[in-house]
């Protein structure tokens, strides 16, 4: 029996990594949304933006294009700002992420022995359609 998403063990070990680098989420014509899908479920995950403009990081491609996304800032943001061209470590279980805007940004994962389909909704292996996620 495969183990699913509330599995505490799986979240206990270190995760395996993942990452990927130098992605364009500009979207095919500038606009619009770039998914990046993981092969396992995540433990942890850090977006890191090397772009000059901000990306929109949701959970979803609705929630990008919406309004329910965060940002992470340029590089080029003003020194003293507070603002960080990084997320930080996010502890979160998803199978997929949503980028939009920058044309420069790296995705590291700790990843989960928790296959993507343990995350199944009426929209597929994500959390589209939950509150907050749109």
């Amino acid at each position: 029996m495969e183990v699913g998403i509330n599995n505490v063990p799986s979240y206990q070990v270190s995760g395996t990594p993942f990452a990927s680098g130098a992605i364009d989420a500009r979207g095919m014509d500038g606009a619009g949304a770039t998914k990046v899908p993981f092969p396992q479920v995540t433990r942890w995950v850090t977006v890191v933006n090397h772009g000059g403009t901000d990306v929109k990081v949701g959970f979803s491609k609705n929630g990008v294009e919406g309004n329910q996304y965060f940002r992470v800032h340029a590089s080029g943001s003003a020194p003293g700002s507070g603002q960080s061209p990084s997320s930080g470590r996010l502890e979160l279980k998803v199978s997929e992420l949503w980028l939009s805007g920058s044309g420069n940004v790296d995705v590291v994962a700790g990843l989960t022995s928790i296959a993507p389909a343990r995350l199944n909704t009426d929209s597929g292996t994500s959390w589209s359609g939950s509150v907050g996620v749109g």
